[in-house]
């Protein structure tokens, strides 16, 4: 039996022109920032229990098929929202110059800066902020998105600046990356047990907490519920860089 031309079999079984059509969705031909930026969109919504390639050709009108064009699987996918979260850092870093304290050394204020928006974009995408960590655990250095690596050179290059060498730098560069981190998860961290509840007790659940075992933590229970917001986090940084850094200024 004769075999049917390449370019027949190709359109048959969904590859070449033929599927490559099935790439324009309900809003237009895809892209890997509309892709990336839907995948988001859809976590900001309902939290990444609810991506999936499947769910994600819903929400862009494309079949599930369409999506490994822009991300190979899953994990891919999620490297992309990490991928989107520092492409939006940049942005904020870009279009906001920030206030700068009289006399602040450029390379602190630069890292304060950068400190202050990440923080602003978290708050923005809580769901997605464990991706900050998790991927990176999974991803090594050189294989992680290129918006990632310019933020480890951005921070770098500023502590470079305040005359560090390259061991202290790199020790500086862990501990703020950790405080950073850490403290947005402890801000985004939910404490609150009924936000419908009008008496703050019963609003934390401090009954659901043994007195006899817990009475610390349920004393602390009220201050632990407010949010320590961007003072917390530039006072702790200059704890930290007060300590670390170590430079003159």
């Amino acid at each position: 039996m004769a075999r049917e031309p390449a370019e027949v079999r190709r359109k048959s079984s969904g590859y070449g022109p033929a599927r490559r059509a099935s790439d324009r969705g309900r809003y237009g031909r895809l892209s890997r920032e509309r892709v990336l930026a839907s995948a988001l969109e859809l976590v900001d919504r309902e939290g990444l229990g609810a991506l999936s390639m499947r769910r994600l050709g819903a929400e862009l009108g494309v079949e599930a098929m369409a999506l490994y064009r822009y991300a190979a699987s899953k994990d891919a996918l999620l490297d992309g929202l990490v991928e989107a979260l520092h492409l939006e850092l940049e942005a904020r870093l870009a279009a906001e110059p920030g206030p700068v304290e009289p006399g602040t050394p450029a390379w602190r204020a630069g890292l304060h800066r950068i400190a202050r928006a990440t923080y602003e974009v978290c708050l923005d995408h809580p769901h997605a902020v464990p991706l900050l960590s998790t991927r990176m655990l999974a991803v090594p250095l050189a294989r992680r998105p290129l918006a990632v690596l310019k933020d480890h050179e951005r921070v770098l290059t500023l502590l470079r600046e305040a005359g560090l060498d390259d061991d202290r730098a790199a020790a500086v560069f862990r501990a703020f990356t950790a405080w950073l981190l850490g403290y947005v998860s402890v801000e985004l961290r939910p404490t609150v047990d009924n936000p419908d509840e009008p008496d703050p007790a019963f609003r934390l659940g401090l009954h659901r907490m043994p007195p006899q075992e817990l009475p610390v933590l349920r004393e602390a229970a009220p201050a632990l519920a407010e949010r320590g917001g961007p003072e917390g986090l530039a006072a702790g940084l200059d704890a930290l860089l007060d300590r670390l850094a170590g430079v003159a200024e």
